[in-house]
């Protein structure tokens, strides 16, 4: 995106409590795409080189300006509060003083607009040479709700009237106000000064700063797409505006040489990297600061979080992936979990059912079935079996496990940890080990084993003699047990 040739500020305004998203938390808290709603139009301004970007915070300040710091860090951005929420012309004049000594042209924005694009936004800032103000205007076939546009007989806009103020003819008028706006800050300071709360609402109305622009040498009305400058005001909005930018996020995705199979049916948070051949099929989900390289496969109901994958990766389906490294051509899955930190080697298997938690696989290294490596190093080309687990917690502390290169776990063993396993030893199926093993070494930890021939004859007829007896008749009154008269 192409930077503004002059300076710029921005001012985005997400102070409200947006009582239509029912919900506790405020609206520009809710996330699309693994952001807060007001991050999208704060990045937009810093994408066209806005230097400050003021955001107005007021329901939950603290938290807003929490949330928006930690998702934009480094970035040039101030905040203002609005401690009461008077208006949006109120809302404006609080970020006066975040901007300082700043007089160039001052673009303001909706928190609440995710939609927005880069290039409408310059598109806006751009018409505002030769005018006073620059204001984006859509229409919309059902305007109820939106300030009207007003023009005057010359076709230029005269004024905006909201909708509680407005009369049956202006109602009628289906060119109606974006909530964009771009002006010098010596007009927009002077005129805000002069904003009455004389209306419907009572409040400070900043769309009067459209007619006290004609009057003062003019402001031109930029058409902009509805669907990106509509804001999101309840959960349905919301859901809607996510899969608008899954949308957009799958044809970047697949211009850039990613094959998605269904992108009706993926899910990607802002930010995630996809290198170019890399196939996704239905109903992956990639989620915070994940990064997956060229030629891998995500097969269906992958879930990968802040996950960093190397080339040629393989995830089967329904692998979880948590912040964890998977190094090229290793293969995941299906139905396997990595849990924080693990690290898995170029080439190493992590099978089935298989669930690893800060372990370190090397390269080649296997686990393909039913197992559980906790705080565990495997060795380069080491093999461990079905059913094993590393027992890496004692009720109070974490071991760790350290399996050699060349070890081969066999099926079902226990390793209660700390404990090591040397390069190229062999460890029984069946084992539970409680002690180190050398490198080259065979350790057996089973119970003695012992073997009844004849047992299962034995128990058979025991049955049978058992049901014979219950199942016989109970002798009659006055016999004895062999049939005679009881004495």
């Amino acid at each position: 995106m192409t930077r503004s040739p002059t300076p710029l500020a921005a001012i985005v305004l997400a102070a409200g409590k947006g009582t239509r998203m029912k919900s506790q938390k405020a609206k520009v808290l809710h996330e699309v795409g693994g952001r807060p709603l007001a991050w999208f139009p704060l990045l937009r301004a810093l994408e066209l080189g806005a230097n400050p970007v003021v955001a107005v915070v007021g329901h939950q300040a603290e938290a807003v300006e929490a949330a928006l710091a930690a998702a934009l860090p480094g970035a040039p951005l101030r905040f203002a509060v609005q401690r009461e929420q008077l208006g949006t012309a109120h809302a404006v004049l609080a970020a006066r003083e975040a901007l300082g000594a700043y007089d160039g042209p001052i673009v303001i924005l909706s928190g609440d607009t995710p939609l927005l694009t880069a290039e409408t936004l310059a598109h806006v800032v751009g018409a505002r040479a030769g005018a006073t103000l620059a204001l984006a205007t859509m229409k919309l076939a059902n305007p109820h709700g939106y300030g009207r546009i007003v023009r005057d007989p010359a076709g230029n806009p005269a004024r905006v009237v909201e909708e509680k103020d407005a009369n049956e003819a202006e109602r009628a008028i289906d060119e109606v106000n974006a909530g964009l706006y771009c002006a010098e800050a010596a007009f927009l300071w002077d005129a805000l000064s002069k904003v009455g709360s004389a209306n419907a609402q009572a409040e400070f109305y900043l769309t009067d700063l459209v007619a006290m622009a004609a009057r003062a040498g003019g402001a031109v009305a930029v058409p902009v797409p509805p669907e990106e400058a509509s804001g999101v005001n309840d959960r349905e909005e919301l859901a809607r505006a996510g899969r608008v930018l899954l949308r957009r996020r799958a044809s970047e995705l697949m211009r850039g040489g990613v094959t998605i199979e269904d992108p009706e049916r993926f899910d990607c948070d802002e930010g995630v990297e996809i290198g170019a051949d890399t196939v996704i099929e239905p109903n992956v989900r990639l989620k915070g600061r994940t990064r997956v390289g060229a030629g891998c496969r995500l097969g269906a109901g992958a879930i990968l979080t802040d996950a960093t994958l190397g080339d040629g990766v393989t995830v089967r389906p329904y692998t979880v992936v948590d912040e964890s490294t998977v190094a090229a051509r290793a293969i995941l899955g299906p139905f396997s979990r990595l849990r924080p930190g693990s690290e898995i080697g170029e080439e190493a298997h992590v099978g089935n059912f298989v669930e690893t938690k800060k372990a370190r696989l090397g390269k080649g290294a296997k686990a393909n079935h039913l197992t559980y490596l906790g705080d565990a190093t495997v060795g380069a080309g080491a093999n461990v079996g079905a059913g094993t687990i590393t027992c890496n917690y004692d009720g109070e502390k974490k071991h760790p496990t350290v399996i050699g290169e060349g070890a081969f776990i066999g099926s079902d063993s226990i390793l209660v940890a700390p404990i090591e396993i040397g390069a190229g030893a062999y460890v029984a199926a069946g084992s539970t080990l409680t002690d180190s093993v050398p490198p080259g070494a065979l350790a057996l930890g089973r119970a003695k084993q012992v073997t009844k021939e004849g047992w299962v004859a034995r128990r058979q007829a025991e049955k049978q003699n058992k049901g014979a007896a219950e199942a016989a008749p109970p002798p009659a009154p006055g016999e004895g047990p062999r049939g005679g008269r009881a004495s």
